[in-house]
């Protein structure tokens, strides 16, 4: 994409057209001190009190800066590739990291190891981006005393509260309101499904692991869905286009939301995956319709739950994973509890966390 200009009017050149960039559009844009900020970069301005009548005077263009002289007296100097990111109207951060798809082959994802300025690091970067690109990153050596979970996630953005606390502890206790605090083995999963909206990111921190079985298992959800839609699409489409109520209920509240197993986005593509047989509720339809369904759900559960797709691995103390909720589905095999302790600490941060860390690291180190 390249500026160019003729007879006081901007236009954009993306190589198959061209389309003239609206004044006031560019005006809203002007970002010299008197109107802009420097620490926040908030306008000092309010656009909306502008004349709707802005236009251009004078334009010329000097190496990498548009220069316009506004109709309003304003005059300006534009940096040209910062305009043209803004062309494609769309994330230039997140989304230009591609998403890895993977199965039960997957090896050598490198581990990261907590140590001392870690949060703003080039190190914290890298974890970020390998989290985009695989859904989850373990990170070693994380302290295991004062709930260390809490700070760890606020470091990167803020703890999402939720009616089990700002943190919850993973073990086997006597009348669990979840079957997570059991010793049960738990099928792939995502969580709190039931919730509006559903938690992002999930932080699990092992403390004490004491059992041979307890094996931490994911599967990511994208590959799955992505199979399935190659596999056989019509199922792919009912499990895309079906709502169906999640619901969790314990002594103190009532928890519901409605939505599809597969959630895509405006464009069509992969967005969320939702899935808790123990939790969902499918609603009334055609039987024919119906029949479709719980075809497509069984295959959909079936390919969740075989050795193809998942990846077995164990926790140590010190060990933190950090896991996409709408990306990956997560579980653990059974244990023992005579056999000695199981003891986790688990959290729940949003994308804006991770999104706002990103993008910050990213101005801070340049890249």
């Amino acid at each position: 994409m390249k500026i160019e200009l003729n007879e006081n009017k901007v236009y954009f050149n993306s190589g198959s057209s061209k389309k003239e960039i609206h004044p006031f559009w560019l005006r809203e844009r002007v970002d010299g001190e008197e109107f802009l900020d420097k620490g926040t970069q908030q306008r000092l301005f309010d656009p909306t009190t502008l004349s709707n009548e802005i236009s251009i005077n004078t334009a010329i263009i000097n190496e990498k800066f548009l220069e316009i002289d506004f109709n309003d007296g304003v005059k300006s100097k534009l940096d040209i590739d910062k305009l043209a990111l803004e062309f494609s109207n769309e994330d230039t951060v997140i989304k230009s990291i591609p998403k890895i798809k993977w199965n039960s082959t997957l090896e050598n994802i490198k581990n990261f190891k907590y140590q001392d300025d870690f949060f703003d690091s080039k190190e914290m970067y890298d974890l970020l981006v390998s989290f985009y690109k695989y859904g989850f990153v373990i990170i070693k050596n994380i302290p295991t005393d004062n709930n260390f979970i809490v700070k760890f996630a606020n470091s990167i953005g803020s703890v999402r509260r939720t009616n089990f606390g700002e943190f919850f502890d993973v073990k086997s206790k006597p009348d669990p309101n979840d079957l997570a605090y059991t010793s049960l083995g738990l099928s792939p999963h995502t969580d709190n499904p039931y919730r509006n909206p559903v938690p992002c990111i999930q932080l699990l921190h092992c403390i004490e692991s004491e059992v041979t079985g307890g094996l931490s298992t994911l599967v990511d959800g994208f590959t799955v869905t992505e199979d399935l839609k190659k596999e056989n699409l019509e199922f792919y489409k009912i499990l895309s286009e079906v709502k169906v109520r999640f619901k969790f209920i314990d002594k103190d509240v009532v928890l519901e939301d409605w939505s599809e197993l597969i959630k895509l986005d405006d464009d069509k593509t992969f967005k969320q995956v939702r899935f808790s047989p123990r939790l969902d509720y499918v609603p009334m339809l055609d039987k024919e319709k119906l029949d479709l369904y719980y075809k497509a759900r069984k295959k959909l559960s079936e390919m969740y739950n075989s050795a193809k797709y998942r990846i077995e691995f164990k926790l140590s103390p010190k060990d933190l994973i950090m896991m996409d909720n709408y990306r990956l589905l997560h579980g653990r095999t059974s244990y023992e509890v005579k056999e000695g302790n199981r003891f986790l600490q688990g959290c729940y941060i949003d994308y804006d966390s991770t999104e706002g860390k990103l993008r910050h690291l990213k101005r801070k180190f340049n890249l």
